[in-house]
């Protein structure tokens, strides 16, 4: 059965990567993206959908496919006001699983974060960890929440401090083992490679740390 599959951040570096993947595999014959700007790009495959994400429920007549893939994410460098933060953070992953709840999407696939933890009192890791708990509540049948550690990868902008933590993390990476794998740095090709994994198997377990996110995205 031909599918077709939403992306949400499709201009980021993961959300790139992953559409890239869609567009080839013979498996989706439709891939949908939401985002504020158009990415310029042509395909047979590709529908954009341009407009405020933060109103993503003025979408909800298109938001319809079989497979969601949210990718969303800013940083704190570059959305320093907190409230900011929290509508595209929280407010964009959440808006979109309970428009996939409605649309009656079968399966939801969301980036959170290493740490995420709706207890926390790291404003940043609180906020994904809430983010994840309204998602899971949403009840979609095959939910996905992928907590990478620090993301490598080649970026259209410039992000000098996460240029620095990336050289230092690959520095240390083969000293992290066992119950510290989860801390090292990945790759965003190798968390596209996962989530585009993930909406194939449909496996058991829904929350995916980053280690095993490393484990499932590394061969493909």
């Amino acid at each position: 059965m031909e599918k077709t599959a939403i992306i949400l951040g499709a201009s980021g570096l993961t959300g790139r990567l992953l559409l890239n993947q869609l567009l080839e595999d013979e498996e989706y014959a439709s891939v949908r993206i939401f985002s504020r700007r158009s990415l310029g790009l042509s395909h047979p495959k590709l529908k954009e959908y341009v407009g405020d994400l933060l109103k993503l429920g003025d979408f909800k007549k298109d938001f319809t496919g079989d497979e969601v893939f949210c990718c969303i994410g800013t940083t704190a460098k570059k959305t320093k006001d907190k409230g900011a933060y929290k509508k595209i953070d929280f407010g964009i992953p959440t808006a979109a699983a309970k428009l996939a709840r409605e649309n009656k999407i079968k399966s939801f696939l969301v980036i959170s974060a290493l740490g995420a933890n709706h207890n926390s009192n790291v404003f940043y890791n609180r906020t994904k960890g809430e983010m994840e708990k309204v998602v899971l509540n949403q009840k979609i049948q095959n939910t996905y929440i992928l907590r990478p550690s620090l993301i490598n990868g080649k970026r259209e902008e410039n992000r000098l401090g996460e240029g620095i933590g990336s050289i230092i993390m690959k520095m240390i990476n083969p000293f992290l083992f066992g119950g510290w794998e989860k801390y090292r740095a990945i790759e965003a090709e190798t968390i596209a490679n996962a989530m585009h994994a993930l909406a194939q198997a449909k496996p058991d377990y829904k929350i995916i740390e980053s280690d095993k996110i490393q484990e499932i995205g590394a061969y493909l």
